[in-house]
């Protein structure tokens, strides 16, 4: 049941207590239990030499009941997915499904050793060569990496990519990005750390790319162009067509952001769009929660004519036995395996569970939820753009800035009301936005719930402003100092420092 709001701002609600940190509480000589068989001989033994720790990690002395109490109390003081409605856009922050839990726990699985020789892992090997295969039929695409360990990851190995492809044809001039100011924030970073020179490219009055703007921006230097599809606004652009045909025919290649994809997964394929090259979060998309700073995965598809320059190690399957392969044309590896196996491993079986029908329902309940949503909403805070969104929208918070308030006091009394809170000041081109996406695992009840108390919370932030200035009440921690930690950030804490 969601707490009422208050018309007074006072609350019977007790704040939660910060719990201590595990340093804090570190009992010299204290241990956990060391089960007999931990490590048997048959798995220490496939692990090369060298390979392991060899200095002791320094960590706090405690019994395995200290520990087990410590992150139980920590669980229950954050906000997530399994507790509250999360409507944070561009995230995809949704309920999955807990029997894919059950995959990365079984032992053939879990227990290998990522140094392992290939021989020792052919089901590991098979399993993330069908996921390749899988990818490459949902994307429309020919070949498929799964080496990239985030969307940004995904973003940088399509840009290095697009470099080598452009280097062995000795094309040297293509030295530009084009990036539409609704794409996500971390394209222009890729770009820029891949080498390129980055060229925005502004949105039009209804919030799409202005084609016009597109194409005189497109010229012999132009070696990619990146979308976000749908963009940042919960847009699909209508002219993509035309975008697509105006890219092709400059010469450069077209990259879509599909961070979004669970906006239109089962029903268009980026391939079949005309797209070039294509990342996805798995961890956003298929079934591995997101947050926290991961697990991640962002698999990158491209087009037969840059399958040569993806990463190693490549997968190959000779007959019934796979192998790993590094084709001199690769970029080389990105990072240190060939993916995020137990994530992969999830995002198979969903696809699997869910086949091509019920894949094609989470597009279509997650722009059915997130429509409702929107209309539920109007006439709250004004929205950018015009008629049916995607799987997410936005609202902006700037008519409440005569009240001295922003979109993140709004924030912050959401979070009072039982909800984790949207996402704010995102995109930036939308000023005081707040970014909505509620996913297509919420129900109607969860939706109307959300709306009423999203409209009590503008209605009170006109008649009473200052409540929403003391808010969070119902939070561990309230409003803790921005600047100050912007500024003088503490990174080790500090109990640390006084244990040998």
């Amino acid at each position: 049941m969601q707490p009422e709001l208050s018309k007074t701002g006072e609350s019977s609600f007790v704040r939660p207590s910060m719990e201590p940190t595990l340093w804090q509480k570190n009992r010299p000589g204290a241990r956990g239990v060391e089960s007999p068989g931990v490590a048997p001989e048959s798995v220490t033994s496939q692990i090369p030499k060298g390979a392991g720790r060899e200095i002791p990690l320094s960590l706090p002395e405690l019994s395995e009941l200290d520990v087990v109490r410590h992150f139980t109390r920590l669980s229950h003081l954050n906000r997530g997915v399994d507790t509250h409605f999360y409507p944070l856009g561009s995230c995809t922050m949704k309920y999955n499904p807990k029997v894919m839990d059950r995959i990365p726990e079984i032992p053939g699985f879990r227990d290998l050793h990522p140094r392992i020789d290939p021989d020792g892992m052919q089901g590991l090997l098979e399993a993330l060569h069908t996921c390749e295969e899988t990818l490459c039929q949902l994307l429309g695409m020919e070949a498929v990496t799964l080496a990239p360990a985030a969307g940004a990851h995904g973003e940088l190995t399509g840009i290095l990519v697009t470099r080598r492809y452009f280097e062995s044809r000795g094309d040297k001039n293509r030295t530009e990005i084009l990036i539409p100011d609704s794409a996500h924030g971390t394209n222009p970073a890729s770009a820029a750390m891949g080498g390129f020179t980055v060229h925005v490219l502004p949105s039009g009055s209804d919030g799409g790319v202005d084609l016009a703007r597109l194409e005189e921006a497109l010229s012999p230097r132009t070696a990619l162009v990146m979308m976000t599809v749908p963009s940042t606004l919960g847009i699909f652009e209508k002219d993509l067509p035309k975008m697509v045909a105006l890219v092709k025919a400059s010469g450069a290649l077209l990259y879509l952001d599909g961070a979004n994809f669970n906006a239109f997964i089962g029903v268009l394929r980026p391939g079949d769009l005309g797209f070039d090259i294509v990342h996805i979060n798995t961890h956003k998309t298929l079934a591995t929660p997101h947050g926290g700073g991961g697990p991640g995965s962002g698999p990158v598809g491209v087009k037969s004519h840059l399958a040569p320059y993806l990463p190693s190690p490549r997968i190959r399957k000779d007959g019934d036995r796979y192998s790993l392969v590094s084709p001199e044309t690769s970029i080389g590896p990105i990072r240190s395996f060939i993916g995020s196996s137990l994530v992969l491993l999830r995002a198979l079986g969903y696809v699997r569970m869910l086949g091509g029908e019920g894949l094609r329902k989470v597009a279509l309940y997650a722009l059915l939820n997130a429509n409702y949503l929107r209309a539920l909403l109007s006439g709250t805070l004004p929205r950018t753009g015009k008629g049916l969104c995607a799987h997410e929208f936005v609202l902006s918070a700037k008519e409440l800035s005569q009240e001295g308030l922003h979109a993140s006091d709004l924030a912050k009394e959401i979070l009072d009301a039982g909800y984790y809170a949207p996402t704010i000041s995102f995109p930036l081109i939308v000023p005081e936005a707040l970014m909505i996406e509620p996913t297509e695992t919420e129900s109607k009840e969860t939706l109307d719930r959300f709306a009423d108390d999203f409209r009590k919370i503008i209605d009170l932030a006109k008649k009473d402003p200052t409540r929403l200035k003391e808010a969070p009440r119902r939070t561990p921690v309230a409003r803790p100092d921005e600047v100050a930690a912007a500024r003088d950030p503490v990174l080790t804490d500090p109990a640390s420092l006084h244990i040998a």
